[in-house]
């Protein structure tokens, strides 16, 4: 095992992150404070984003999922986007060595946040827990408070969500962005937890994988058939009205 961990985190090794969370939680920012440049558009998109940098001398691939609306249960979340969230650890093969549970500091945590986070991470199966990580963005808010201090003062709910991911967390500025010691920080956090998974990343069950793929398949072509009826039906409509024009 200590080989094997060893070749994860030789320093030219590859690094591979998918950031998922709520709606607004910091996520593209979070994306472009770890790469150390804008990579990510600061904007909500229905898909999946992948970016790659080099960091600290190490390969880094960052995949962003898109979010949920905050205590929205998963059976109210859209079909793509529950797609996209499980398709987001294809996205940087075989696995992500972390999933960043992005999380804004200062936000509401009470259960029905908490039930909805749950509800949608079980997209990813219950071993995704031993591969979670909690993100909090806008750590400036803290300010000089400890963030132990600030899990301790908040909801249970909040507590049982560092429990659930076994009281791995870190805290990140995006308003300081040019902090390199909070991202070495994190990826020193990352590897400890790559390494108490004797090296292995984070890999979904490959039948899972194929029927979502094929679902997403399915849809896509739909989209693609409806919108070339309603381009038929302008074009047609177009056609009515040149012919009234001459």
């Amino acid at each position: 095992e200590d080989s094997q961990s060893h070749q994860v985190f030789k320093s030219d090794s590859e690094l591979r992150i998918v950031l998922l969370g709520y709606k607004h939680a910091g996520k593209s920012s979070a994306g472009n404070t770890i790469l150390g440049r804008e990579e990510f558009e600061l904007k909500q998109t229905a898909q999946c984003v992948k970016r790659q940098g080099d960091v600290a001398g190490r390969k880094i691939t960052v995949v962003e999922a898109p979010g949920w609306w905050w205590i929205e249960p998963v059976e109210k979340s859209s079909e793509l986007l529950k797609q996209e969230i499980v398709l987001s650890v294809s996205l940087c093969p075989p696995g992500p060595h972390v999933l960043l549970l992005v999380l804004h500091v200062d936000a509401r945590f009470k259960e029905p946040e908490r039930r909805a986070l749950e509800e949608h991470m079980k997209l990813l199966t219950d071993r995704s827990w031993s591969h979670t990580i909690i993100l909090f963005t806008s750590g400036d808010w803290l300010a000089d408070t400890p963030i132990e201090q600030h899990i301790e003062s908040e909801d249970s709910a909040l507590q049982w969500l560092v429990e659930k991911c076994g009281n791995r967390y870190h805290v990140l500025n995006n308003e300081n962005s040019g902090d390199d010691t909070q991202v070495t920080e994190l990826l020193e956090k990352i590897e400890e937890l790559v390494a108490a998974n004797s090296g292995c990343c984070f890999e979904m069950d490959r039948k899972i994988l194929q029927e979502v793929e094929e679902r997403k398949r399915v849809l896509e072509e739909r989209a693609r058939d409806r919108l070339m009826k309603v381009q038929k039906q302008r074009e047609d409509i177009r056609t009515v009205m040149g012919k009234f024009v001459t």
